[in-house]
């Protein structure tokens, strides 16, 4: 069964996977169709289309071939100005229901996208990783950063017009087998504190979940799968705080794990180590 109450936005259609790639290479239109069909039947509430560096109207036409097959609704995948404002453009409202697109991603380095709520409505992902300081982008090490900077993004939402409850917030997600610097840490301490903020209550979050278990690999030595359980076990603790999207495969199965199973051992174990010993630990799970 389905998380209750966890969107997932379907990451397929994606210029960084690699056989995605090769499918815009080859201009194969009908396959990336075909792959947006089947993440709609795998039980994505959103497809997300990333075009990588090609034009703003080769977007354009990707989320009408991508809505002539779907009426879920759609994630433009860019950070891009140019080529956000060409997606939202050709985005049909109405062929989705009337469900805003999701505009993914807007940044304090990239303010000037919310402009673009003037020509078609959207649920901004906010990336509250990274601030601008004296014009100067820097990244958030700690939760209270992150968590400082989520709130001014909301904020400036607000001043487009856009509620705290049409904003998902992307506190960022790292690899946890390379995990040496508390980025674990850093994220469910983020998650924890926007959860507890009444001034941001309502907002989502959502990060983009596979990253979590790129570089490991993909069974354990007694055969089990490693990624999913991993993935699995972080929305087990960060769903009940608010996490409530996901940038994810259709094909993985999530769920919410009991207490004692492995993987939520090792990622309760994870929040009590640091550096080098958060690595070991995640080593010994897949050992």
């Amino acid at each position: 069964m389905p998380i209750p109450n966890l969107t997932i936005i379907g990451e397929s259609i994606n210029d960084s996977v690699p056989s995605t790639n090769k499918l815009f290479e080859a201009n194969d239109i009908a396959a990336l169709k075909d792959l947006a069909a089947s993440q709609d039947v795998g039980g994505a509430g959103y497809i997300d289309v990333n075009v990588g560096p090609r034009s703003a109207d080769f977007l354009a036409e990707m989320v009408r071939h991508v809505q002539s097959v779907t009426t879920k609704p759609l994630s433009v995948d860019t950070p891009d100005p140019v080529m956000a404002e060409a997606g939202l453009k050709a985005y049909d409202l109405v062929r989705a229901g009337g469900k805003l697109p999701v505009l993914n991603s807007i940044s304090q380095a990239r303010l000037e996208m919310f402009k673009l709520v003037r020509i078609m409505p959207f649920m901004p992902i906010l990336l509250a990783s990274e601030r601008v300081e004296n014009g100067v982008g820097q990244p958030n090490n700690t939760a209270a950063e992150v968590h400082q900077t989520a709130r001014q993004l909301v904020a400036e939402a607000a001043r487009h017009g856009i509620p705290v409850n049409q904003c998902i917030i992307d506190p960022a997600i790292s690899p946890i087998g390379a995990d040496s610097e508390g980025r674990f840490h850093c994220l469910m301490g983020a998650i924890n504190l926007i959860h507890a903020d009444p001034d941001l209550r309502g907002v989502h979050m959502s990060v983009g979940l596979s990253n979590f278990s790129v570089m490991l690999p993909p069974k354990r030595a007694d055969g089990s799968p490693t990624k999913g359980p991993l993935e699995s076990a972080f929305l087990t603790l960060a769903v009940p705080l608010g996490m409530d999207h996901v940038i994810g495969s259709v094909k993985r199965k999530y769920d919410l794990l009991p207490l004692d199973h492995p993987a939520m051992l090792c990622l309760n174990d994870c929040l009590k180590l640091e550096g080098f010993d958060v690595i070991m630990r995640v080593q010994e799970y897949y050992a």
